[in-house]
């Protein structure tokens, strides 16, 4: 039995995209209920993922511009 492929999670700037493309076509009203709310719950995960990618940008941010003179290193764990 083979293992299907692990997809890793897309990039900030591939989840924007997406998340754009989705609110463009909720905002058609196109689409049947079924579809809107799929469409919706792909929305909320993506926009999970961008506002995780922001808060990681964010504690790295903080991180580089620390200037307390008694400021160590830190080791910054980009893994959850």
């Amino acid at each position: 039995m083979t293992k299907a492929p692990e997809h890793s999670p897309p990039t900030f700037e591939q989840a924007l995209a997406e998340l754009e493309s989705i609110v463009d076509a909720l905002e058609q009203d196109e689409m049947t209920l079924e579809q809107s709310l799929d469409a919706f719950e792909r929305g909320i995960g993506l926009t999970r993922t961008c506002q995780q990618a922001l808060e990681t940008a964010e504690q790295r941010v903080r991180i580089l511009t620390d200037t307390r003179p008694d400021a160590e290193p830190e080791a910054f764990d980009t893994h959850d």
